[in-house]
């Protein structure tokens, strides 16, 4: 498997941080509220990014990943 691609629209981000809580080896919040993020994680960070982009609240976070369902 590939590296997962990921990119934040930091214009839209708010700052909620959900992302940080779901996948800390990749979102951190530097300050309160300036977001900073590995825009290609390892593979092995799959499932925790999918997530985040999931639960993200202003829908900031894309993926290169098929969208997260809970249950599934």
């Amino acid at each position: 498997m590939i590296d997962v691609k990921l990119v934040v629209d930091l214009n839209r981000c708010q700052g909620y941080a959900q992302c940080v809580f779901l996948a800390p080896d990749v979102f951190t919040l530097h300050g309160e509220e300036a977001l900073l993020y590995d825009a290609g994680p390892a593979d092995g960070e799959r499932e925790h990014v999918s997530q985040a982009a999931a639960a993200c609240p202003v829908h900031a976070i894309t993926t290169d990943l098929p969208a997260h369902h809970d249950g599934e």
